[in-house]
């Protein structure tokens, strides 16, 4: 496969590329984004599908500046998928071959290939493995049912935004849209049922930033944020029956305001139906979706166990050593076994050790002195895909913090787990560290009796005898005790 990847989506209100780069077989990262509202299904819904001259020439325009910025990053690779409201066009021809003039060959995708896509972006990039995917469009909304990681069923409804702006809302007809959208979703098979959903698309992140907004959420990240529904449907309410004047009041950005309405209107009876009680937020599409396809063609569709791409990429592009990292995440995994009889630590923090253990040093990358600090940024930032906001702040706290004292007052307490479980697991990191720069590292041993750390190696050198010495010891430690094999 290319190195580096273009993907482009034409949707009815938007055209958006992202280009990807490859850093190693699975391991990638978004290298650069873009996006256009050329709105092609301007118009489109009072002429009975025909997509317009006008509209038409503004996405031709755009796509061809796309193929010029795709050139600039040497992408080898360019796919380019379009859907609703092309795909719906009885002169869908035209618009191929104008875009064909330009270089660029599109391939229409129905509305379940579309929710495929936003499904296998989701289940192999958001941090859970079931719920229901809604991709609210321009002219369609897509749904997918995934459980245990597994795509059970897709459906694509005929309603989107600028369909309903056209129809009723421009007409003031909030009536008639409801009865439109609730008509659609009367062919939503009955096991689309389920208390999690993940939202694609421009309207379930707009939303998601609103309610940051209002809540005053700390961190300022969309991809994974999470929210209880039931506690924002009145928000949603507000938003699609208010004066269009009166939306900015609400936290809606000028650019959202023509189609946010009919957007929170199709989300909010949406979410009813499935019996929604949590809202995850989706960073990725159709886009990641066209290009996970490429990548995991040969397997079956989701990445390995235990893998995860934004770990491999940052390995591949700020760790020199990674057989040092490697030793590290060993060394700190038989450290929690060592602890599993006094069950100091929670099982469900062993994931974030070997990680936080595995890319402790990454911030040398930037600079060795303060590294820790380049580390926790670096992780905090780019942990994308497959962890919560609270995975990535404690593995990014613990990477600041490997092997020093922590305050007790921290950054973000109220997303992190208990202070003691935090010293715990970054004293473990801390000398998972120090024991790595041994020699033969691979042969150290660990008990551990009463509060008591016994560590045994044939040889401890002398500078890891006194870095241990150095280190802060966490309750319950009293004492680390070296021996010899």
């Amino acid at each position: 496969m290319a190195k580096i990847t273009a993907i482009i989506d034409i949707g009815s209100n938007s055209a958006r590329m992202a280009i990807f780069e490859k850093t190693s077989h699975l391991g990638f990262h978004l290298l650069y984004e873009t996006k256009s509202r050329v709105r092609i299904s301007e118009s489109t819904y009072a002429h009975n599908g025909y997509l317009q001259p006008k509209p038409m020439e503004r996405a031709v325009c755009a796509l061809k500046d796309f193929l010029w910025i795709a050139k600039l990053h040497k992408a080898r690779k360019i796919l380019c998928v379009a859907t609703s409201a092309v795909r719906d066009a009885p002169n869908k021809a035209e618009f191929l071959k104008l875009a064909r003039n330009i270089g660029l060959k599109i391939k229409i995708i129905s509305g379940e290939q579309e929710a495929y896509f936003g499904a296998l972006s989701a289940s192999n990039l958001l941090p859970y493995n079931s719920g229901i995917t809604i991709d609210i469009g321009g002219g369609s909304t897509e749904c997918a049912l995934i459980e245990n990681q597994k795509i059970i069923d897709k459906i694509s409804l005929d309603i989107g935004t600028i369909r309903l702006k056209e129809l009723f809302f421009d007409k003031g007809d909030l009536e008639g849209a409801k009865e439109f959208v609730q008509n659609a979703l009367s062919k939503l098979p009955s096991h689309f049922l389920h208390q999690r959903v993940f939202g694609i698309g421009g309207t379930a992140r707009a939303l998601s930033k609103t309610i940051q907004k209002h809540i005053k959420y700390p961190i300022d990240t969309l991809h994974a944020f999470e929210y209880d529904f039931l506690a924002h449907a009145d928000l949603f309410h507000s938003i699609y029956t208010a004066k269009p004047s009166d939306l900015p009041s609400l936290g809606i950005k000028e650019y959202r305001i023509d189609s946010i309405q009919g957007g929170a209107l199709i989300f909010h009876l949406s979410l009813l139906r499935f019996g929604t009680k949590n809202v995850v937020t989706s960073g990725v599409g159709v886009r990641e979706g066209v290009f996970l396809k490429d990548i995991l063609r040969s397997e079956n569709g989701h990445f390995p166990p235990n893998f995860n791409p934004s770990v491999r990429n940052l390995k591949d592009r700020f760790l020199k050593n990674t057989a040092r990292s490697n030793i590290q995440k060993l060394l700190a995994m038989h450290l929690f076994t060592a602890q599993e009889h006094l069950s100091l630590i929670p099982e469900y923090f062993k994931m974030h050790l070997s990680i936080a253990a595995e890319l402790c040093n990454i911030g040398i990358a930037l600079n060795f002195y303060e590294k820790g600090d380049h580390g926790d940024y670096i992780l905090l930032n780019a942990l994308n895909y497959g962890f919560t906001h609270q995975d990535r702040l404690l593995i990014a706290t613990l990477v600041r913090f490997s092997g020093k004292k922590i305050p007790e007052l921290l950054p973000l307490m109220e997303l992190l787990p208990s202070l003691q479980t935090i010293k715990i697991l970054s004293f473990f990191i801390g000398i998972a560290e120090i024991l790595s720069q041994n020699q033969n590292p691979k042969e150290f041993h660990f008990t551990i009796e009463n509060t008591i750390l016994f560590i045994a190696h044939p040889c401890i050198s002398y500078l890891t005898q006194e870095r241990l010495q150095k280190l802060n010891l966490p309750l319950p430690f009293t004492n680390i005790t070296l021996k010899k094999l």
